[in-house]
């Protein structure tokens, strides 16, 4: 995919910025008292941390708490005047951006539910248009790379050059013990398409309990994502949203100050030599690889050949459920873990079984390679 955008760097955003960009906050605005204390506890830890609180809460049902609306954006002007921290809340349409921009609101940034909808993504946009403020973009509730590049796009394309992707997981039939799942495989193609792409990590809405959070967390640093959003609340336990995510403003300090920042620069020549000779390896081993797969898709050819002539379907059950067993066994005495194995299998078996179908209805088209 390629991905090019027009993006100040991330320094010039924020004089004092230092890695991690730390945004910091609770899920929902709910009452000055709330977002007074929560603030005044981040800013004595981070006083150069930025303060997040979502002003308008879409949910999936009615009848919820949907956020306390427009006089938070007064009790944001309170928190920046009392504390000094910048503020960021998410809008979701043309007349939330107008509002915040009225209020003095230093950050925005687009929810997961409206990246999906390229024409909100759009709305948006056009009321940006003159605007110089940093807007961040969430990835879509679902792993779409071309959402959530469009919707960076459509920001750039309106004249913001402040901008930055936030990476809050994916919904998948299996979350494993998230909340939404990482797919850090995503990020990482987002950033290779556009590396000046600042980067966001929300291992709130990742993890989906505090205890994942420090995982999640130094996982975002060690991957070179350049900040983090984590929802802290002063009494997460009275939270009218996401109670069950967030945290005190103490343990986020204890969070964030047990980091490991790592360096993204080789500057040893020894380093730098020893990487190259252990890379000319890989590479090697990726090309056999490249020829192994190739020669393993040929034999998957001649066998739809052989089903096609003795009208054999092309899904065998047993069979596949016999080769991934004995993979798994051969896996663990080499060292492998269970689901890497179990999902490269299923990339090579969907990909034989879609020659094999191809050879099935279009017998004439095959060639063999």
């Amino acid at each position: 995919m390629k991905l090019e955008l027009d993006i100040k760097p991330l320094k010039n955003w924020f004089p004092n910025y230092t890695k991690p960009l730390l945004i910091a906050g609770p899920c929902s605005a709910e009452s000055e008292e709330q977002m007074l204390n929560t603030a005044k506890q981040v800013a004595a830890f981070y006083p150069n941390s930025v303060f997040r609180a979502g002003i308008w809460k879409p949910r999936t049902r009615p009848n919820t708490f949907e956020g306390i609306g427009d006089i938070g954006l007064k009790w944001m002007q309170t928190v920046k005047k009392e504390t000094g921290l910048l503020t960021a809340t998410e809008v979701a349409n043309a007349e939330h951006v107008e509002k915040c921009l009225k209020h003095g609101i230093d950050i925005l940034w687009i929810g997961a539910r409206s990246t999906v909808n390229p024409f909100s993504v759009q709305d948006i946009a056009d009321a940006l248009k003159g605007a110089d403020i940093p807007v961040f973009v969430k990835n879509p509730i679902f792993p779409d790379l071309q959402l959530w590049a469009g919707a960076l796009e459509r920001i750039n394309n309106s004249g913001i050059k402040k901008i930055a992707a936030i990476h809050r997981g994916f919904h998948s039939y299996d979350n494993g013990p998230f909340r939404n799942s990482p797919k850090w495989e995503l990020a990482i193609e987002l950033k290779t398409a556009c590396p000046e792409l600042p980067v966001i990590c929300d291992p709130s809405h990742i993890g989906g309990t505090p205890e994942l959070i420090p995982y999640l967390a130094q996982k975002a640093m060690d991957m070179d994502m350049d900040g983090l959003m984590i929802e802290t609340h002063f009494n997460p336990i009275s939270a009218l949203s996401d109670a069950k995510q967030q945290i005190t403003p103490i343990e986020l300090k204890k969070i964030i100050d047990g980091l490991n920042i790592r360096t993204s620069s080789i500057a040893s020549i020894e380093l730098q030599t020893k990487l190259v000779e252990l890379r000319s390896i890989i590479n090697k081993i990726d090309n056999d690889l490249l020829e192994l797969l190739a020669k393993r898709m040929a034999v998957s050819a001649k066998i739809g050949e052989y089903k096609r002539s003795n009208n054999v379907t092309v899904l065998q059950v047993s069979h596949w459920r016999n080769l991934i067993d004995k993979s798994i066994l051969n896996a663990n005495q080499l060292g492998l873990p269970e689901d890497f194995i179990k999902a490269v299998y299923h990339l090579i078996h969907d990909e034989s079984i879609r020659r094999q179908t191809e050879i099935m209805n279009n017998p004439g088209n095959h060639k063999s390679t």
